[in-house]
């Protein structure tokens, strides 16, 4: 049974996880993604998967996405990729994805969608989505930015890129870390154009 605020979107979404910390962001979003019957088509580097491990207590071995449903993630339309594989089909613009998110996205793949480096699935998918005129959320998570972040960031941006740092507000008045994450989490559904019931909108009123 769908879950609660599902959504008509016919073409899936593309989310990769890269190897900032932050899991706990992903973690949520997927979360909220299955939840409202979005279809994501999955792919997690390396180092995203240690992070998976190191900070949501995911095993480094075994099928993600078997894992994530075990953690309580509506995964039946999830797809899973591997970021080695060139030949999967996010690598194409045929492929009908409505948009990307990286959350969180590393400064190295930031850097590579800055370039147009293409060595890996998440970084030609990036590359696809912004060819395809498509929307591309990057949620980086770093702190303090080094220039080379600023100009990447500049640069993703000048390509057609929403950098969306993971930087929750206060306004909401959080009482846990959930409700920190949640606030990210809100915020990427905003610019993705998927309707959510996570945080109020700020109305500057009492």
């Amino acid at each position: 049974m769908p879950g609660k605020g599902t959504q008509k979107i016919s073409k899936p979404l593309v989310v990769a996880i890269t190897g900032a910390s932050g899991a706990s962001y992903a973690m949520g979003l997927l979360k909220e993604l299955g939840q409202a019957g979005i279809a994501v088509d999955l792919v997690v580097s390396h180092m995203g998967r240690d992070m998976l491990r190191r900070e949501a207590q995911i095993p480094g071995h075994g099928h993600l996405v078997e894992l994530l449903n075990g953690r309580g993630i509506v995964t039946e339309n999830f797809r899973y990729f591997e970021n080695e594989d060139l030949s999967a089909p996010l690598a194409s613009g045929s492929h009908p994805a409505s948009s990307m998110v990286v959350c969180p996205c590393s400064s190295k793949t930031l850097s590579a969608v800055a370039s147009g480096s293409c060595r890996t699935l998440i970084e030609r998918a990036a590359e696809v989505t912004l060819k395809e005129r498509r929307k591309l959320v990057l949620v980086v998570r770093e702190t303090p930015y080094s220039l080379a972040m600023i100009e990447n960031m500049r640069s993703a941006t000048l390509a057609g890129a929403v950098i969306l740092p993971a930087s929750p507000a206060f306004y909401h008045e959080p009482q846990t870390i959930e409700d920190l994450i949640l606030f990210i989490v809100a915020r990427i559904l905003d610019h993705l154009e998927i309707h959510h019931n996570l945080v109020k909108p700020w109305t500057g009123r009492d």
